[in-house]
């Protein structure tokens, strides 16, 4: 956990007795004489907590912590000998996250500093929480690719993109041949290995700004934005060539192929999301109607 303290005081004994007691508590302390300095030592040091005085030459400690709160993952405690003057919402109402009246009493400095510790380290695991069901929310669970729900989200948005900027935008759909019988003669364990398999393939062969889904059981789908459809003709026969490449053991003493079949479209300006989607699951069918571990394409 990162336990650098930055000590901003303007008085020298101040900020040494502060600096030697922080210290001494087993925190890695910084001191500067002015905002301006501090500001110039939060860039190059990743600061967890700053302690400032307000009444300072040049910034004063209220516009520091502000500075500070806008720019840097940092609490700010505040520190002032003018109770009559400023008031613990002023503080707040800045960004800081406590404010202590001198004289400083250096017990309950260490209390205040280790609470916001402790807050600091409950944020960020409220956050990585919310980021992780996030997370969950929008994957789907076997193939760790993104699931049909966020599918149609995100192709609602690649399509407002591809009419704003007038951008093409094409569509993979895919499905793995004969995964029934599959899944009869080997269990579905294997079968789901199968599916996983297939998630890292069509991932390997994808750009940075495309994005693949696991649409419903052994259906899956690529959005390819800013891709032409006679581009997406070009990616669709490299997945299928992966897949058919891949060699499975289902446990059964012989090695066993699946295969895919691809069906490929680009979106025509103003037409329904739904249309779009259901062309390119039609071009699916048609591969499979021309003897699957084919790629067929179907433009308007």
């Amino acid at each position: 956990m990162n336990r650098k303290i930055l000590i901003v005081d303007d008085n020298a004994d101040i900020r040494e007795a502060m600096h030697e007691f922080i210290e001494l508590a087993g925190f890695s302390v910084f001191a500067a004489s002015s905002g301006e300095e501090a500001l110039e030592l939060l860039k190059t040091n990743n600061v967890a907590v700053a302690i400032t005085d307000i009444m300072m030459p040049g910034i004063d400690g209220l516009e520091l912590t502000g500075l500070i709160k806008k720019n840097y993952d940092t609490d700010v405690i505040i520190i002032t000998g003018y109770s009559d003057k400023y008031s613990y919402e002023q503080a707040i109402s800045k960004g800081a996250s406590d404010i202590i009246f001198k004289p400083i009493h250096y017990k309950e400095l260490l209390l205040r500093l280790k609470r916001v510790f402790k807050e600091r380290q409950l944020r960020k695991e409220r956050s990585t929480m919310l980021k992780n069901l996030k997370e969950l929310a929008i994957t789907d669970e076997l193939t760790q690719l993104y699931n049909s729900r966020h599918f149609f989200k995100q192709l609602d948005l690649e399509v407002y993109r591809s009419k704003r900027y007038e951008h093409p935008l094409s569509l993979l759909f895919l499905d793995v041949d004969h995964f029934k019988k599959y899944n009869d003669a080997y269990g579905h364990v294997q079968g789901n290995k199968v599916l996983i398999r297939l998630g890292q393939i069509i991932k390997s062969c994808l750009r940075t700004m495309d994005s693949a889904y696991r649409y419903g059981g052994e259906e899956f789908t690529v959005i390819l934005p800013e891709t032409e459809g006679k581009e997406a003709l070009i990616v669709a026969p490299r997945i299928r060539a992966s897949m058919e490449a891949e060699k499975f053991t289902p446990g059964s003493g012989k090695i066993v192929n699946v295969t895919i079949s691809i069906g490929v479209t680009e979106y025509c300006p103003d037409e329904r999301v739904s249309n779009f989607v259901e062309r390119a699951d039609k071009a699916m069918y048609i591969a499979k109607q021309q003897g699957r571990n084919k790629v067929a394409s179907l433009f308007s």
